[in-house]
Parts: C-alpha cells; structure tokens; sequence
C-alpha cells in the first residue's frame, strides 16, 4: 500500500508580547556562540534525541517499537523528539491508509551522516562508564 501524504507543519509559540511567531532555525542556530558545536547539539541535544536516531540508524521503526526501546521516555516526550527530527531533516515519517494506522519512522541521508559521531559518542560514553565507581 502507498504512504500518504505528509503534510509538514510549523510550529507556533507565542512571543512576550502575545502575538503568535513561528519556530524557524532555532534548534540549529549558533547566534550565540558563533561555534557549529551549539549547532549540532542544538539539532541533536537533549536526553532522547540521539538515542532515538541511534536506534533508527538499525532501520525503519514504528512508534510503537521506538517506545519499548525507550521505556523511561514518555510518549509525549518521544513525540515531540521526532517532531523536531523531523522538522530539522533528520527523520522521515510515514504514515500508511491503514486500520489502525501505521507510522514509520526512518532516517533521512542525513540523518543516516550522524552514525560515525553517534558511534564514537557512544564509545566514549563506553569508556566514561567503566571510569565511575561502583
């Protein structure tokens, strides 16, 4: 069966003043510090981020599958994740005419770039774990 369209939607937070902006470039920017370091943390950052595109580098996955893989995320949270993946150009979501509906979630060549940092990441994290006590 054939995926349906996607729609791609912004997301809106409202200003000091009231008025509703949209969110645009915030995540990836490095205005602060002029460092693309912040950059990509900006885009990666945070507790799920990585670990849900570490498990999408494996393949394809469904909600459903993402959230056994990460039992102390709550849904809300992993939702909001992939939204933010998605709208950064790291994942693709894919939701299929079904009953119940189906929807994938996969990464983008883009997102698939990150396996070489993700790997070295995680072998670093490797090493810090074997130097705490206990």
């Amino acid at each position: 069966m054939l995926p349906m369209a996607q729609v791609r939607t912004e997301t809106a937070c409202t200003t000091e003043k009231g008025s509703i902006a949209l969110k645009s470039g915030r995540r990836g920017s490095d205005a602060r510090s002029n460092c693309a370091v912040e950059s990509a943390l900006g885009v990666i950052g945070g507790r799920w981020k990585g670990v849900v595109v570490w498990w999408l580098l494996r393949g394809k996955l469904r909600f459903g599958e993402l959230r056994r893989k990460l039992p102390n995320c709550t849904e809300r949270m992993l939702t909001v994740q992939l939204r933010e993946l998605e709208e950064d150009g790291l994942v693709t979501r894919t939701v299929y005419a079904e009953v119940p509906p189906r929807v994938e979630y996969e990464l983008t060549a883009f997102g698939k770039s990150l396996e070489p940092i993700l790997s070295a990441l995680r072998d670093w994290g490797e090493r810090y774990k074997r130097r705490l006590p206990g």
